[in-house]
């Protein structure tokens, strides 16, 4: 009988080894991307060095912004969440592993009954059963259910990390972005203040050429007007300094208050602009990545969707210690035990197999496009990013002879006033005006170039190595 058991267990083990030879899983493969190398909008670029190798201490030379980078990388509150998605992704990615052994439990059992009279019990005998037992149960992964399941649990592993160092490359762009308009708020509100002092004095200047009969009483009010429509942008740029400060403190997950920071005239770009070749987006930009593994996820779920319409193979024992007493409970005698195997293979279940395999086949093709979505994002970002620096250079050299020319144009309109009747205060006026204009728009184009070095260090993945 024994023998016969043996016999039934190897051909239910010979069946599921030579099933196991028609392969039901797929093994993945990147997706191609064919135009990958022309993701940068015209580049001829064949240089693999890129700034996204460089760390973030040596692309943000101000020690201010490094402090604030560092604080934020310790306690900001985004990256807290993204390492406890990792750890959480981790603990999966460990019982997946796991489910490849057999799932053990012991049971321990005292039993007292009282057998009815009827069935030749005593009023007064009560049967005592003590039972010491352990079960085991363990599932062959003959289509590959378990390693396509471990396989998937990876791939989020991997996307977590990746999610993470996104986070932490968002946080670094976020804080330095940030850090320099707070910079370019403060230089703003510097000249506004100059202009108000400089405009004050006009004002005085104005009254003493109208005692001279110079100019008229109308002259004296604009000028007053004058002084006033710079200085009533100053509580914007007051509440701009504030409400960008709070935005920092919320990045270094701390209360709102006051951020230490240098000046805009110290920031300077020392970092050789380089961009790589496109290809090497997939090595550095950890959202690229992220979205990969999303779609390798979703891709070995399809593969454990396609193993639940074959039979599965599971193999059960069961064994332990049965008795009436304590004494010489471990005695052999009182040992028991079974095994057995079963192979199940699904008939009907209600459309379930199909829904599953459909969801699965449905979620990668919705993550295959989203991969190649945030591939072209990728390369759009680095393009424009390096347009919108080269843009900001060419126009600070243009405003410096601007700003060189008004100022020129506000000292001859002031004289001529003073001296001559060819001019009058609307000249002094639009001269003024243009003045300021142009430098606040030097700050803007200032601003604009260091954020662009930002913009195009987070674009191709920079700030996380």
């Amino acid at each position: 009988m024994k023998s016969n058991n043996k016999q039934a267990l190897l051909i239910i083990l010979a069946a599921g080894t030579f099933v196991a030879s028609c392969r039901v899983t797929k093994p993945y493969k990147q997706p191609e991307n064919t135009d990958i190398s022309r993701l940068y909008r015209d580049s001829t670029i064949t240089d693999t060095t890129t700034m996204a190798d460089l760390p973030w201490t040596q692309l943000f030379t101000d020690p201010h912004l490094q402090a604030l980078i560092r604080e934020g990388i310790e306690n900001n509150l985004d990256l807290k969440i993204a390492n406890a998605r990792l750890n959480a992704a981790a603990a999966n990615l460990r019982q997946s592993k796991e489910a490849f052994f057999p799932t053990v439990s012991g049971t321990a059992t005292v039993t007292q009954q009282k057998v009815a009279i009827s069935q030749g019990g005593s009023f007064i005998t009560f049967n005592r059963t003590y039972q010491l037992s352990a079960t085991a149960s363990w599932e062959a992964d003959i289509w590959g259910k378990l390693r396509s399941t471990k396989r998937a649990y990876m791939a989020n592993f991997l996307k977590s990390e990746a999610y993470r160092r996104a986070v932490m490359t968002q946080l670094i762009a976020n804080i330095a972005t940030n850090y320099y308009s707070l910079l370019a708020y403060d230089e703003q509100l510097r000249i506004t203040r100059q202009t108000v002092e400089n405009r004050k004095t006009d004002v005085e200047t104005m009254k003493t050429l109208k005692e001279s009969d110079v100019v008229t009483g109308a002259d004296v009010v604009q000028s007053e007007a004058n002084r006033y429509s710079a200085e009533v942008t100053i509580p914007d740029l007051l509440q701009n300094i504030r409400e960008t400060e709070n935005t920092i403190s919320v990045y270094l997950g701390r209360p709102a208050g006051s951020i230490e920071r240098g000046t805009l005239a110290e920031q300077t770009v020392k970092a050789d602009l380089k961009t790589g070749l496109p290809v090497q987006l997939l090595a550095n930009r950890p959202d690229v990545q992220e979205a990969e593994y999303q779609l390798r996820y979703y891709y070995e779920l399809t593969n454990v969707a396609r193993t639940y319409f074959y039979p599965s193979l599971s193999i059960s024992a069961s064994g332990g210690l049965n008795g009436t007493s304590l004494n010489n409970f471990f005695d052999a005698s009182h040992f028991f035990g079974s095994i057995a195997a079963s192979l199940t293979q699904p008939i009907f279940q209600q459309g379930l197999n199909k829904q599953r395999l459909r969801v699965a086949e449905a979620n990668q093709d919705e993550y295959l496009a989203t991969y190649k979505q945030t591939l072209l994002t990728a390369g759009q970002e680095v393009t424009n990013a390096l347009s919108d620096y080269n843009a900001a250079v060419d126009k600070a050299a243009i405003r410096s002879q601007q700003i060189t020319y008004l100022q020129k144009s506000v000292d001859y309109t002031k004289e001529l006033l003073k001296y001559t009747s060819n001019t009058n205060y609307t000249d002094v006026l639009t001269s003024e005006q243009s003045l300021l204009s142009a430098q606040l728009n030097s700050i803007s184009d200032k601003l604009q170039q260091l954020q662009a070095v930002v913009t195009l260090y987070r674009s191709l993945g920079g700030g996380w190595k």
